[in-house]
């Protein structure tokens, strides 16, 4: 039978999720509950549009036209590794066509439990370049703002380098939350140790996912905080070494 996922949506002409012109895919379920979320909607497993691996592509393929030489396919989630063997299969039909994929994670499900990490070795093979979402190096900070810890997410960004996988890091820069020099540093260190980091880009947090609490009935716990200032997310893009 052919391996169905749930998607919470699709954008044919995306433009910052991986190299050129990108179609995403954003599947339905997250187990983090990060504060600075701005899709909540996509947490539970339930809901999203069934397809399977094929229909998907199908879907997909009909844009290759915007792609040209740096494009392909992009997907986001939720959290895309609860749903490695769809998306294994999803880009194994993209690499027969030749298709550029690109895998957005934040690596909550990383796991090296022999059976776990065989599926992932498999999704490897079929994505050349994985963005990895280092949302926090401290263990009880990540833990206290996304309600896990990173042990598991800084191993996943170790196998990596040591496979000689492409990856872009992102960080998002929350004042007063996530912009500690030290912990900004200590990331930089981390990450100037790994090998095949191609980039890595500073997201401003903003509020604009705000709304999607309040109609979910969710309490907004960042309530208050700003936006950070050019100024800041400067500062936090010379600390971690990003030259514009």
């Amino acid at each position: 039978m052919s391996v169905k996922g749930y998607v919470h949506s699709l954008e044919s002409f995306g433009l910052v999720d991986g190299p050129g012109v990108r179609y995403v895919v954003f599947l339905q379920g997250c187990k983090m509950r990060c504060k600075f979320c701005h899709n909540p909607e996509t947490w539970s497993a339930e809901g999203g549009e069934e397809y399977t691996a094929e229909e998907l592509f199908k879907k997909a393929y009909r844009y290759k036209n915007y792609w040209k030489q740096n494009g392909g396919i992009t997907v986001s989630g939720g959290e895309p590794l609860l749903q490695i063997e769809f998306v294994t299969e999803f880009f194994r039909l993209a690499k027969q066509k030749g298709i550029n994929t690109v895998l957005d994670t934040a690596g909550q499900p990383f796991s090296e439990n022999d059976e776990w990490l065989e599926k992932f070795r498999a999704l490897m093979e079929y994505t050349d370049l994985v963005m990895l979402d280092l949302k926090e190096m401290d263990a009880k900070l990540h833990h206290d703002l996304t309600g896990f810890g990173n042990e598991n997410v800084l191993k996943m960004a170790q196998w990596l380098s040591d496979n000689n996988k492409p990856m872009w890091i992102r960080h998002v820069l929350v004042p007063g939350v996530t912009d500690d020099e030290s912990g900004l540093r200590e990331m930089k260190r981390f990450v100037d140790m790994l090998n095949g980091v191609e980039r890595i880009e500073v997201l401003p947090y903003h509020t604009l996912g705000m709304f999607k609490w309040e109609k979910l009935g969710i309490p907004y716990p960042l309530d208050g905080v700003r936006t950070p200032t050019d100024e800041e997310v400067k500062k936090a893009e010379e600390i971690l070494g990003i030259q514009k």
